[in-house]
């Protein structure tokens, strides 16, 4: 096999790891997060298939754009004392 191949698989991996977390964890940020790391493997395997197009769009609003969103959303609605949960 080629290494290529390898690395594909491997991202590919990443992703449904990712995505498993995203969809599994109790803590929303935590799960926020794992989202975040989904749309930077997505990103990744647009560069290995040669759509930097694509892997440019997915960084940005994918990775980045709408991990913050959530983030400030999440930080803006809960209490102070439910952080720690």
């Amino acid at each position: 096999m080629n290494e290529m191949y390898i690395l594909n698989y491997l991202v590919l991996a990443g992703i449904v790891i990712s995505a498993i977390c995203a969809a599994t964890l109790k803590n929303v940020l935590s799960s926020v997060i794992a989202l975040g790391i989904t749309g930077a493997f997505m990103a990744l395997e647009f560069i290995l298939l040669q759509a930097p197009d694509v892997a440019i769009a997915e960084a940005s609003v994918g990775a980045v754009l709408t991990t913050a969103i959530f983030i400030i959303a999440i930080r803006k609605t809960t209490d102070k004392g439910d952080e720690g949960k």
